[in-house]
Formats: C-alpha cells, structure tokens, sequence
C-alpha cells in the first residue's frame, strides 16, 4: 500500500516556498527583502483609514506652515504690497486713470489679505513640498525615498523661479499689452486691483508649475521612465503642444505674448533633455558596475 502525502496547511506551503527562495537567493547572490542591505520592496501596505489619517496629518501641518508663512507676510504687508503693485501703476499708459481703483469698501484690505497668504505659500513651499513627499514615500522603493532633498530643492527652485519670471517679465509684458489700448479722449482705462491681481496670480501660478518640468523629468529619468533620446525624438510632438498649452493659457490672443508664454516651456524642456541625458546616463553607468 502506497502512502498518501499529508496535505500541507498553505501557512506550511508558504514557508517552504520561502526557504526555496533564500536558498536560490544564497546560491545566485541576492539579497532576501528581510537581510541587511538595500531592500527592492516598497514600504509597507496601509490600510485605507491609515491612508487617511496620514493625509490629514500631513494636511494639518501644511496648512500650519503655510499659516505661519502668512503671519510672517503680514508683518511686511507694506512692502510686499508696493513690490507687487506699485509697479503697475508705474506702467499704466497716458490716457487712463492715475492708479489703481476699486470700487467695493473691503476690496483694498481684502487685497493685502491676498498678498500675504500668496506669500505665505510661497514661504511655507518647502515644508508643504516635504509633507507632499512623507505621504507619498511609504509607497516607494528604498533607491526612490533617497530622492527626497532632491525633490524639495528642486520643486521649491522651480516654483520661485516661475514666480521670478512671471513677476518681472511675463506679467509686465502682458500688463503693458492690455494697458497699451486706452485711448485718450476715448478710451479711459481703470483697472480694478481685483481684477489685476487675480490676472497676476494666475500668471504666476502657472509659471510656478510650468517650471517644475525640469523636477519632474529629473525624477523619470532616475526611474528610468524616460530618456534623453526619447525627449528629443519627441522634440517637435512637444513644440506641438507647448505652443497649444501657450495659446490656452495666454490671456491675450495676440502671437507675440503667446510665444513670450511659449518661449520659457521651450528653454525648459530643452533643459529637461539635458538632465535626462546626464542622470540616465549616470543610471545606466551605475548599472553596468553594480553588474560587474
């Protein structure tokens, strides 16, 4: 009479599979995700109300720095105000009003309100870009978590230098554009400081993100997501579609504002190809000598 193998629990089976694997694991050479070393695996799995109240920790201090950002703005409210408006009163053309106007009794106060929490993000960006990075990191690999110094440089770098760019040439040009109708006699131009700031800060908010391109490529590349040779074959598809995103955003519709909106991703994009090609490369180096 033969013997019938007792049947395994699947607690037993996936054990024994385990050994097989650090066995293999010992003959070929390679880390078991438990041994000392760089583990392969990412972070540990969250349940869905852990996922929650990780985001709204992480919610609680953003808005907390950004809070503190706006109470530190607030002490300087004067001089961020006439460094954001009196140039465009400045630049306001003969034939219209002499400044600035509005027509609401809190729309003034309302409006330093504004410039403080707008500086108040723009302080707080590299504590709410490390909070963005805490949420997400649990999900990444042990190679991708050491990004993250490079991700808030990087990200904070690229916002400001949006905003720089915005604020001393993009809006100025759009600004003087848009100024240069008033006629005198018969067009009287009085732009209300609502209505101009609102432009401003979507002009410099979307800077602010367009110029995160060279962050997000510099992440790709270190995945091995993309390469240089695959952004630059794509060159003219991408010319396509800046100069489609440059005429959707532009608040005018005139050629030369729409290039000056398109000129900035175009010089971005060719800066992207440049990283793409530097840290793949190094990527690709590195493989070759961790396989040799």
């Amino acid at each position: 009479m033969s013997l019938v193998p007792f049947p395994r629990s699947r607690r037993t089976a996936s054990l024994a599979r385990a050994s097989e694997g650090a066995q293999l694991g010992s003959e070929t050479g390679l880390r078991e995700p438990g041994e000392p070393g760089e583990s392969e695996e990412p972070g540990a799995r969250m349940s869905f109300l852990e996922h929650l109240d990780e985001l709204r920790t992480r919610l609680i201090i953003a808005l907390a720095a950004v809070g503190v950002g706006c109470v530190v703005s607030f002490a300087f409210i004067q001089r961020l105000y006439d460094f954001v408006m009196r140039p465009l009163a400045e630049m306001l053309p003969k034939g219209s009003s002499p400044g600035l106007v509005y027509t609401e009794p809190t729309e003034a106060f309302v409006l330093y309100l504004k410039i403080a929490l707008l500086a108040g993000i723009i302080l707080a960006l590299p504590v709410v870009l490390w909070q963005v990075w805490l949420f997400i990191a649990p999900g990444l690999y042990a190679k991708e978590k050491r990004l993250a110094i490079p991700f808030i440089v990087l990200a904070t770098i690229g916002f400001v230098g949006g905003a720089a760019f915005s604020h001393y040439l993009l809006f100025r040009w759009t600004w003087k554009f848009l100024a240069s109708f008033a006629q005198p006699g018969y067009l009287l131009f009085m732009p209300k400081i609502e209505s101009v700031f609102s432009l401003y800060v979507k002009i410099l908010l979307g800077m602010g993100v367009i110029f995160q391109m060279p962050t997000v490529v510099y992440f790709l590349a270190r995945m091995g997501v993309v390469t240089a040779g695959f952004l630059l074959r794509h060159f003219k598809y991408a010319v396509l579609l800046i100069f489609l995103v440059a005429a959707v955003i532009t608040p005018t519709g005139d050629m030369l504002t729409q290039t000056l909106f398109a000129a900035p991703m175009l010089g971005l994009y060719l800066i992207s190809i440049l990283i793409a090609w530097i840290f793949g490369r190094r990527r690709v180096h590195d493989g070759q000598e961790s396989g040799a």
